[in-house]
C-alpha cells in the first residue's frame, strides 16, 4: 500500500493531484478524493483576506504522517495521499486534498471522511483568519468533536 503525507507551503493543483493519483493507483476498484478551500467569508459573516496556517515543520508533518498511517491502516486501501497547506492562503485556493484508493468504494469514501475529520481537529496547525480590520484566531467547533467521536466508536 502506498502512503503519502506532504505538507505543502505553496499552492497546489488538486487536478493535477488527483490525475497523478489516480495514475498511480492503476488497478484500484474506487478513487475518492476531497478538496477543501479556503473560505472568503468567516463563520460570522467577515469578509477574510486570507487564512494562515501557522505550523510546526516537525510536529505538522509528524501529525499529518500519523493522521493518514491511521486512515491507512483502519480501511481496505491500495493508496492514499494527504496534501495540506500551511502559511498564507488566499480565499479560493486549497487547503487540504485528500485522496484514497481501494477495491471497493465504501472502503475509499470512508478512508477520506475519516482522515478529514482528524485533520480538521487533530492536525497541528494554528489557524488564524485575517480581516480588512484584524484577525481571528480558529478554533475546532463542537461539530467538528461530534464528526470525530463518531469514528471513536
Amino acid at each position: 500500500m502506498g502512503v503519502e503525507a506532504r505538507l505543502a507551503e505553496a499552492s497546489f493543483s488538486p487536478e493535477r493531484e488527483l490525475a497523478s493519483f489516480t495514475k498511480t493507483s492503476a488497478g484500484a476498484g474506487a478513487v475518492v478524493s476531497f478538496t477543501g478551500l479556503a473560505r472568503a467569508q468567516s463563520k460570522e459573516g467577515r469578509a477574510v483576506r486570507r487564512l494562515i496556517l501557522e505550523h510546526h515543520p516537525r510536529l505538522t508533518a509528524r501529525s499529518l504522517d500519523a493522521i493518514a498511517l491511521a486512515t491507512a491502516e483502519r480501511f481496505r486501501l491500495t493508496h492514499l495521499l494527504v496534501v495540506h497547506r500551511c502559511g498564507p492562503i488566499a480565499p479560493g485556493e486549497a487547503i487540504v486534498f485528500v485522496a484514497a484508493a481501494g477495491t471497493h468504494r465504501r472502503d475509499a469514501f470512508d478512508a477520506v471522511d475519516h482522515a478529514m475529520d482528524r485533520l480538521k481537529s487533530e492536525a497541528m496547525f494554528w489557524k488564524r483568519e485575517d480581516y480588512d480590520e484584524g484577525s481571528g484566531w480558529i478554533e475546532p467547533t463542537e461539530a467538528d468533536a461530534q464528526d470525530l467521536a463518531r469514528w471513536r466508536r
